[in-house]
């Protein structure tokens, strides 16, 4: 440990606990004495004193309490503790008339306990054992979460549970060499998702090739994939190799799949099968090893029954489908998300914005977003370029559009005679979490309640 451990001992004032403290100390302790439960209750609910010229914000690592201690007992303080840290080390002060409650107590949690007269140096080799499982603890949590940074998805931003789950698929597929058809509306992110299967796979040291069909003729489609030969139309003055060429032992994300014609898809088939194919206007089969992600705004299951797209083609492409929430279902990531796109321009633009006030927030949370990301993003990016001076983004720097809407008010809680208090509760919490744009803290004390209780409410409703 960086700090000195620390240590709390609640007991009644008597030469036993002097002598306790003054041993701890010497034997590089920072320790706390409270005379009652009470006054030790008021020392574990506040951050930590400066010890040693470091504080790292927690509370003491050690708790040796008197099992019926004054006003506040020792089995509560052993709640309030375990609450404030898992890992924390309970030894309860027991006499031999209490023995089977402590014993108690130690299936609730607690380290260990000690009879009087205490014996320093057994009570010093247990907390020595303790604090040694502590740190074992640590250093597991931390390579842990080491470990969730290295397979932490690049480039996508939010917390909420449909990105959680989407994160968690992508993690799972990218190893893979599953050809995979990523589905969502215009805006989503599709290109980024791609990009983070690619850049999580083993081809992650080779090409990532994009080719967006949407933009181009069919004529150029077929040409832009599998390259031509000299001579193979008007214009065609050398040989031109194409994406999947290019994209040899590495990735080719092809987006708007729907838009490639019925020829091409054909082609596009037998190379998903064989691995090989033929240049525009040339006959030698060229081989190759590309792992293909495809992209959709359109159901291509509806466009294969309508014999607007091949069926086989469909089912080839879709070994792995992942579906891309819209912004309106996950609305809880757009505060993340703005502070993402403002520091983004800020740095692009050269200005100042330092965030976004409460009626910016509303008006985002508002907005139901039907361009999605994209859509915010740009009009992230317009408000900063048009911000002078460190400061705020306010409601007079909105567009048009979202400077008249609304501001949100009770209505959303949309209660109705014969709800039952916990669907009151919960569609109260809901209504207050997106009015604060999901800040937690602003949530809780405008509920009157304790983030550990939002937080145990969220869970409990699933929010």
């Amino acid at each position: 440990m960086l700090h000195r451990p620390r240590a709390l001992i609640v007991d009644k004032d008597s030469s036993e606990t002097k002598q306790l403290v003054s041993f701890l100390t010497e034997n590089g302790f920072d320790v706390q004495w409270a005379k009652d439960g009470e006054q030790a209750f008021n020392l574990l609910d506040r951050p930590a004193p400066e010890a040693a010229g470091v504080s790292d914000g927690s509370g003491p690592e050690i708790v040796i309490t008197e099992l019926k201690a004054h006003r506040v007992d020792g089995m509560r303080l052993l709640d309030i503790a375990k609450s404030r840290n898992p890992e924390v080390c309970v030894i309860l002060i027991a006499d031999a008339g209490t023995v089977e409650l402590a014993t108690g107590a130690m299936r609730q949690g607690a380290y260990d306990f000690q009879l009087r007269p205490l014996n320093f140096e057994k009570l010093l080799a247990v907390i020595q054992r303790a604090l040694s499982h502590q740190q074992l603890v640590s250093r597991v949590s931390d390579l842990t979460e080491r470990l969730d940074q290295r397979l932490k998805v690049p480039n996508l931003t939010g917390n909420s549970r449909a990105m959680q789950e989407l994160h968690s698929k992508i993690v799972q597929i990218a190893p893979t060499r599953a050809t995979v058809l990523i589905y969502g509306e215009t805006g989503t992110g599709k290109e980024l998702i791609a990009q983070a299967i690619h850049q999580l796979s083993p081809r992650r040291n080779e090409r990532f090739v994009k080719l967006h069909c949407a933009e181009l003729s069919a004529n150029i489609i077929e040409s832009e994939l599998f390259g031509h030969e000299k001579g193979a139309f008007t214009g065609a003055d050398q040989q031109r190799k194409g994406r999947f060429e290019l994209a040899d032992q590495g990735t080719l994300f092809v987006d708007e799949i729907s838009e490639i014609p019925p020829a091409v898809q054909t082609k596009l088939l037998r190379v998903l099968q064989d691995r090989q194919f033929e240049r525009v206007g040339g006959n030698e089969t060229v081989k190759v090893d590309v792992r293909v992600i495809a992209a959709t705004n359109r159901r291509l299951e509806l466009l294969a029954a309508r014999d607007e797209f091949r069926e086989d083609l469909y089912y080839r492409i879709r070994v792995i489908q992942v579906d891309v929430p819209p912004l309106r279902e996950r609305k809880e990531d757009i505060p993340l998300l703005v502070e993402t796109f403002i520091k983004e321009f800020n740095r692009e633009h050269g200005r100042k914005v330092t965030g976004i006030t409460r009626g910016v927030a509303d008006r985002f949370m508002q907005n139901d977003w039907p361009g999605n990301i994209r859509e915010l993003r740009n009009t992230v990016e317009e408000m900063v370029v048009y911000a002078q001076g460190k400061r705020a983004l306010e409601v007079s720097d909105l567009p048009i559009q979202l400077r008249q809407q609304r501001s949100a008010s009770g209505e959303d809680l949309n209660v109705t005679v014969g709800m039952s208090m916990q669907e009151i509760e919960r569609r109260a919490i809901e209504a207050t979490l997106r009015a604060v744009g999901y800040d937690k803290q602003k949530a809780a004390k405008i509920l009157g309640i304790g983030l550990r209780t939002l937080y145990r409410k969220q869970k409990e409703y699933g929010l």
